[in-house]
């Protein structure tokens, strides 16, 4: 198998996985399919001897594998993360099958990095994990028995993006969506702006960023456009505060009526 160059900019992104003989076949899986750089976010016992076992010759991913203590450390740099659920839940980013979203997935990576974002055994990722995905997969399975084990999980992504790389020689993107530190920055302060402006009291603010944050995936937003919507939230910030200050002296300046 001849793994395309556009694989080096991939990274598999575990997520608080509780068994570590689960890491050690996710690194196999990833190995067979031409995928090397792991990302494991708080695994809870890592490195261990069952993730060597289970690893079978993938020990090199294993030592080379990046531990993260957040999921923003894990995606920094990166500019496109697909996110696994087994449960399609209440959440209108986008969801996609595999054989959709990894060419996708492929041609960003031709460029800039990307992840694959699992998350742990039992419940998977929360939704403030997948929050932070520009699509979300669904591997189509048994609806009565849809989960699939971790390693198994990565091994058909991984043969998914080999099937993309065969059938689609990944282009050159024609968008340059920003990376995860900037559009994180954005959110922050988005969420702060909204706050200032008093928007708040009449929304619910965590449920407002969700749906924000689904808008804003959609876009896919290139760096120059955060910082055009940056600049319009500073504005924004600074003519709210110029409104404050006028009203307080206006205040300050109309006489007090005396007591009769």
């Amino acid at each position: 198998m001849n793994k395309p160059n556009s694989f080096d900019n991939i990274r598999v992104v575990l997520s608080h996985t509780t068994h570590p003989g689960n890491i050690g076949a996710a690194a196999r899986a990833m190995k067979t399919m031409g995928l090397r750089h792991l990302y494991l976010i708080n695994p809870r016992h890592f490195p261990d001897p069952q993730a060597d076992a289970m690893s079978a010759g993938a020990e090199d991913l294993l030592r080379d594998a990046v531990v993260c203590q957040s999921i923003d450390e894990a995606l920094q740099g990166v500019v496109f993360t697909a996110a696994m659920t087994a449960r399609l839940r209440d959440i209108s980013i986008e969801v996609k099958t595999p054989r959709q979203a990894m060419p996708l997935l492929l041609q960003q990576a031709a460029t800039q990095p990307v992840a694959l974002l699992f998350g742990t055994e039992m419940s998977g990722l929360t939704n403030e994990e997948m929050g932070k995905a520009q699509v979300l997969v669904n591997i189509p399975a048994d609806p009565d028995f849809s989960s699939l084990n971790l390693a198994a999980a990565v091994q058909v992504m991984g043969y998914e993006l080999n099937v993309a790389a065969q059938n689609h020689l990944p282009s050159t993107p024609e968008k340059q969506p920003a990376p995860h530190e900037q559009v994180e920055g954005f959110f922050a302060h988005l969420e702060k702006t909204l706050l200032e402006i008093g928007f708040f009291t009449i929304q619910n603010p965590a449920r407002l960023m969700q749906r924000l944050r689904r808008l804003y995936a959609r876009a896919r937003l290139e760096q120059e456009e955060i910082n055009i919507l940056r600049g319009i939230l500073s504005v924004t910030t600074e003519y709210n505060a110029r409104l404050k200050t006028r009203y307080q002296q206006e205040n300050r300046d109309i006489p007090k009526q005396q007591d009769v």
